[in-house]
């Protein structure tokens, strides 16, 4: 088997076997395939596609491409919830405490922030003491002993998605159904929970635009998962508005809590207690009515906040933060943006606020960054609500004073204020199952 052969078949609109995408996949792992040889066939991937059976053979071979995770050890139905990625998406801290307090069992892998996008890792390493690199032996403790535990992705799981990514994002290939589900899921399968539940985002702070391509990814994944034997449930949420008032690690943090107590509802809780209840709809085979009520009822009696105090100090932080949010990091410097006129606040761009949150230092442009935990956004304004001249729409924070000049023009760039109201949409678009 030669791989120009491969790249001569998919260029000529070819479905590729099973044999010929091991090939290239363990190729491409281990060398003996060229960078440029994999930058052809990505590029004849983009032009031609792949079929179902293609996309599934793809993403087997990369989630079988290095380490596996066995969650046999854990008592219970596991289940694994991803987000392709958003402004202010804080879910994670939301929905592992609401399923584990309902009965589930998460056992999550989850990355750090890159570009305008946050990562679940960073906001928890916000924490004070809070440790995301955990022994696999005390992973599978921690699970059994509070139902939640998420640790930062191990550095073999799916090496061949991290190199094909890599290409992906220099070649001008990562924009492929294709590549992005079998990209996702392949680390969702390696990561070895039962059930999965995906978060795909749509709107301008979303990497899929719109409603009809977001719906296209949905169901390409959740095909993948059924054909790998695990439950999968797609749910399409709206990224037109970033979700909730924080952007930025400790901010969204508290902003998680303060959920969590019962304090604050609005998208940010409808749309966590829709992922959660779609989570335990896969545990417990019910209805996702019926989760969705023991999902608001794990708040109203206090126990999905108390599975996250026990969660923290299981992983070595400081618990106290869900009685105190000021024992979490507080920027030095912060500075109001206000309206330059009066009329209806609006986001036209999430991506420019997500931007200007990782200005502050909230975010990075490259794996190796440091980030300030202290730093973001919190929107004072939200889509519609009416705003005088000269009032704050939002207060940056950051502990770099230097940063705010860049951080104001990105998220100016990003809002308007108009003469019409533009309500927000509904956070829950629709499920693919």
């Amino acid at each position: 088997m030669r791989i120009c052969d491969i790249i001569q078949k998919k260029k000529e609109g070819r479905a590729l076997s099973r044999d010929e995408i091991s090939f290239f996949v363990n190729g491409f792992t281990n060398g003996s395939i060229k960078d440029y040889q994999m930058s052809a066939l990505l590029m004849a991937i983009w032009f031609n596609s792949m079929n179902d059976d293609e996309i599934s053979a793809l993403t087997l071979a990369m989630a079988h491409s290095g380490d596996t995770v066995d969650l046999s050890g854990v008592d219970g139905f596991t289940v694994d919830k991803h987000s392709t990625g958003g402004v202010g998406d804080k879910t994670t801290l939301i929905t592992a405490p609401i399923v584990a307090a309902c009965g589930g069992k998460v056992a999550k892998m989850s990355g750090r922030g890159l570009g305008h996008t946050g990562g679940t890792i960073d906001k928890l390493e916000s924490i004070p003491g809070f440790n995301t690199s955990l022994s696999k032996e005390q992973f599978i403790k921690n699970v059994n002993a509070c139902g939640l535990c998420v640790v930062g992705q191990t550095g073999n799981l799916a090496p061949a998605d991290k190199k094909i990514y890599a290409l992906r994002d220099v070649t001008a290939t990562v924009d492929s159904i294709p590549l992005i589900a079998s990209s996702i899921m392949s680390k969702k399968l390696a990561a070895g929970s039962k059930g999965i539940v995906l978060d795909v985002k749509t709107g301008s702070g979303a990497f899929m635009k719109t409603v009809e391509s977001a719906t296209l990814l949905a169901e390409k994944m959740v095909s993948i998962g059924k054909s790998a034997g695990r439950k999968t449930v797609a749910v399409i949420t709206d990224m037109s508005a970033p979700l909730g008032r924080a952007v930025g690690n400790s901010l969204e943090v508290e902003e998680a809590v303060r959920v969590l107590r019962g304090e604050q509802s609005g998208e940010l809780l409808d749309v966590s207690v829709e992922l959660a209840a779609n989570m335990l709809s896969l545990v417990h085979s019910k209805s996702v009515d019926e989760c969705r009520a023991d999902a608001l009822r794990s708040i109203n009696d206090g126990s999905a906040l108390e599975k996250f105090r026990l969660a923290v100090g299981l992983q070595g932080g400081d618990g106290r933060i869900v009685d105190d949010l000021s024992l979490l990091p507080k920027a030095r410097f912060k500075r109001e943006v206000t309206a330059a006129e009066s009329g209806y606040f609006e986001f036209c761009d999430v991506q420019k606020v997500g931007e200007a949150s990782s200005a502050l230092g909230a975010g990075r442009q490259t794996k190796e960054d440091s980030i300030d935990y202290a730093a973001g956004i919190i929107l004072n304004k939200k889509n519609g609500d009416f705003v005088e001249r000269g009032e704050s729409v939002a207060t940056l924070y950051t502990n770099k004073e230097e940063s705010f000049e860049l951080a104001e023009s990105l998220f100016k760039l990003g809002t308007a204020v108009s003469s019409d109201t533009k309500q927000g949409n509904s956070p829950i678009i629709k499920t693919v199952s």
